[in-house]
């Protein structure tokens, strides 16, 4: 529950007192900023002056050429941005709903479950919502970890690693995922009657970079039964781009089950004989804890759960 006692509570610090702190701190002088919020200078100037008194404190140094936060203005004009921009969102996101979820939400998810049920759930969603728009980035889980951390995914079907910040992250376990190796169609391992992983690991691999989820348990796996690396490896973290290498050479792989079943079925690559002895960790619906996801992301995010719950 909220502490209702708080100073601001108390003083009633009004919503025109943060603006015009904004204001001044863009502005440089009380003059304009009182004109960009179509207020008198005198009221402006009060206004200010209360907020000072009020902390006992000068929040601004009045300059021949303008006005410059101090330190102790610096520290309210930092929250009182964030606090107008949420306000702003509020508003934008009241009228979203309103309009019947008009909006921006953006998804990160990685390959498998982009491939198995995001697009019926997006299908779905637009269907019911024909004005959301969804920007839909597909990556590894590291990549779409940070771009939720930087705000630049409102939610991500993704796996956490020991290294994610937990404290910043909802995470909610969704399934296990199974892992295959593959080549091109007629590889000369394709059909062996006894593929090993020493065999394998005389083969020219291409692979997810260091870091990513699926090369991490890899590289644990190769640790544990005391193997080396691939003689002959190449990173990279677009699945496109590995799979035209393998289609192009002999050079073998190692994606997520679900990925490798749907490439076989279109005749892009075939499955080898082999069951490596780990799968992937679990992925799951991650999305930040300290900020509200809106209408329309909270929409998706229940489109989500519902479609991995028919699935899993």
């Amino acid at each position: 529950m909220n502490d209702y006692s708080q100073w601001f509570f108390k003083t009633r610090l009004k919503s025109r007192q943060m603006l015009l702190l904004v204001a001044i701190a863009e502005e440089g002088n009380i003059h304009k900023a009182a004109k960009a919020l179509f207020m008198t200078q005198p009221s402006a100037s009060k206004l200010l002056k209360d907020l000072e008194t009020m902390l006992e404190v000068d929040l601004f140094e009045r300059l021949p050429r303008g006005m410059v936060p101090t330190p102790y203005g610096e520290m309210l004009i930092r929250q009182a941005r964030i606090a107008v921009n949420a306000l702003n969102r509020a508003h934008e996101q009241i009228q979203s709903t309103k309009n019947g979820f008009e909006g921006l939400v953006r998804i990160g998810c990685i390959s498998s479950p982009a491939l198995a049920w995001l697009p019926n759930t997006i299908n779905a969603l637009q269907k019911e919502h024909p004005r959301l728009q969804m920007k839909i980035e597909i990556n590894t889980s590291n990549v779409l970890v940070e771009k939720l951390l930087q705000t630049d995914l409102d939610l991500a079907v993704a796996r956490l690693s020991p290294s994610d910040d937990r404290e910043m992250l909802h995470y909610e376990p969704i399934a296990d995922e199974p892992v295959s190796m593959v080549a091109r169609k007629g590889h000369p391992l394709a059909n062996h009657p006894d593929l090993t992983l020493e065999i394998l690991l005389e083969q020219s691999w291409v692979i997810s970079p260091a870091g990513s989820a699926l090369r991490v348990r890899f590289d644990s796996m190769l640790q544990s039964l005391n193997r080396h690396q691939p003689s002959s490896l190449i990173e990279a973290s677009s699945l496109l781009f590995i799979t035209k290498m393998m289609q192009q050479s002999n050079m073998v792989s190692l994606i997520g089950a679900e990925v490798a079943q749907y490439y076989e079925q279109h005749g892009m690559l075939c499955i080898l004989p082999i069951q490596l002895p780990f799968d992937m960790d679990p992925f799951g619906l991650v999305f930040r804890k300290d900020i509200p996801l809106s209408p329309v992301a909270t929409r998706a995010l229940q489109g989500l759960r519902q479609t991995a719950a028919h699935i899993f």
